[in-house]
């Protein structure tokens, strides 16, 4: 239940995301590219972005303990801009997904997508303590 509460969060804030023209971020839907589309579209790509975050995102975090203390945590935002550059990268294989302008702003953007999974997350996930209740 967790892992699609994170899918539908991370849908979610990819769609805000790509409201936000200044952060370069695009989605193509499904042909031919109305509602249900879109929605499908935004939770296939969401559903990449948390496989994305939750195989490579932890090998690629292991790995960068170092910088994490020499940088005092600050490699994080660039970590979760390369994830969500990779989730581009693999959805450009198709002519549907998730399309990214430059490095950086792709690192604004998945910022945001950070702050909006911290909220909603928050919010929505069940905690851990209620599923071992029922």
């Amino acid at each position: 239940m967790r892992f699609v509460v994170r899918v539908a969060v991370n849908a979610f804030a990819i769609w805000i995301v790509t409201l936000l023209p200044a952060l370069q971020v695009t989605l193509i839907p499904f042909a031919p590219g109305e509602g249900l589309q879109v929605a499908l579209t935004l939770l296939l790509v969401g559903l990449i972005f948390a496989l994305v975050n939750t195989i490579v995102g932890t090998i690629v975090k292991i790995v960068a303990i170092p910088l994490y203390i020499l940088t005092l945590g600050l490699i994080s935002l660039v970590i979760n801009g390369f994830l969500l550059w990779l989730t581009a990268v693999i959805t450009a294989n198709w002519d549907w997904g998730l399309r990214t302008g430059e490095f950086w702003l792709t690192v604004v953007a998945a910022l945001v997508i950070g702050v909006i999974n911290a909220i909603l997350g928050g919010i929505l996930r069940p905690r851990k303590d209620e599923r071992s209740r029922r």
